[in-house]
């Protein structure tokens, strides 16, 4: 699957791309917003990256690759997760690998499947949920017109102590 825009497109997983995964799964700097506590090995993500293989609907889960058009490099990754197919709803993720961040890609990314979920995969709606102080992550997504529909208290602990989420939705 390809989806096309000016400067990125959104591709399916392919063995090659365990190590950015790797990298990317990894970071524990990343680890706060995708509820992770510990590191993934080589062969955990080549399993992931094979049950890839299945649609949506079998997974309740979907990743894709943020690729460069000029040279097809990773840059970073999108995700569709919690799927709920009676509601027609899911989470969103972006993930835009560090060094690459600043140049649009995310906002480029996030609109490409905002399209996908709406037009292919006929959801009703996508959410999501950001740490309060996350305003750069707050833009990227009122700017493909999540709105802000709650606060969630004390809802995320890190090292420096609990966070706030605000909740985002995007009805379609």
């Amino acid at each position: 699957m390809l989806l096309q825009g000016l400067s990125i497109s959104l591709r399916a997983l392919e063995p090659e791309d365990i190590e950015a995964m790797y990298r990317w799964e990894n970071d524990p700097a990343v680890w706060g917003v995708s509820g992770t506590v510990a590191p993934f090995s080589r062969e955990i993500l080549r399993m992931f990256i094979e049950q890839q293989q299945y649609d949506i609907w079998r997974t309740h889960q979907l990743r894709l690759v943020i690729a460069l058009n000029e040279d097809s490099r990773a840059v970073g990754a999108v995700d569709l997760f919690d799927f709920d197919p009676l509601n027609r709803r899911a989470g969103v993720g972006v993930l835009v690998a560090d060094g690459e961040r600043g140049r649009g890609y995310a906002s480029e990314a996030l609109a490409l499947l905002v399209d996908y979920a709406r037009d292919v995969l006929m959801l009703n709606q996508l959410y999501c949920d950001i740490d309060t102080d996350n305003v750069a992550c707050r833009a990227l997504f009122a700017g493909c017109q999540f709105e802000e529909c709650g606060v969630r208290r004390r809802w995320r602990l890190s090292a420096d102590g609990w966070h706030d989420v605000v909740m985002l939705q995007r009805l379609f």
